[in-house]
């Protein structure tokens, strides 16, 4: 039974996955910003799905972040992590972005990685 709830919690969530990623797509000069949370760290990376590479990214990971912070997954972390990947597509004069949520909902953590996006000066 609980095999049943894991795959239809799967289906779910590629289903959300496909209609988000069916009206969004990342160019060079406006890439895709995708934002994953694990269970310990979070994860932005900017996208050109035209050449399917990896602009930037930024993960709670990084040793130059967790040298910065203590938490590594709340909305304070969330906020840095916004404002380095802001950084770092400035110095690729990237000046706006398509953000992607995934499958989470715009609320708390995802929310504040895009207000942080927003005031490194990033537009979308």
């Amino acid at each position: 039974m609980r095999k049943d709830i894991a795959e239809k919690k799967k289906e779910v969530k590629a289903k959300i996955r496909k209609r988000i990623r069916a009206k969004i797509a990342g160019t060079a000069e406006r890439p895709r910003v995708h934002v994953f949370k694990s269970n310990r760290y979070v994860y932005v990376q900017a996208i050109d799905d035209g050449q399917r590479a990896v602009l930037a990214s930024a993960c709670t990971l990084e040793k130059s972040f967790k040298e910065q912070a203590k938490n590594f997954k709340n909305k304070g972390a969330c906020g840095r992590l916004g404002e380095i990947l802001a950084r770092r597509l400035k110095e690729k004069n990237i000046q706006s972005i398509v953000f992607d949520r995934g499958t989470y909902p715009y609320h708390g953590r995802v929310k504040t990685v895009a207000e942080a996006l927003r005031k490194g000066g990033l537009a979308f």
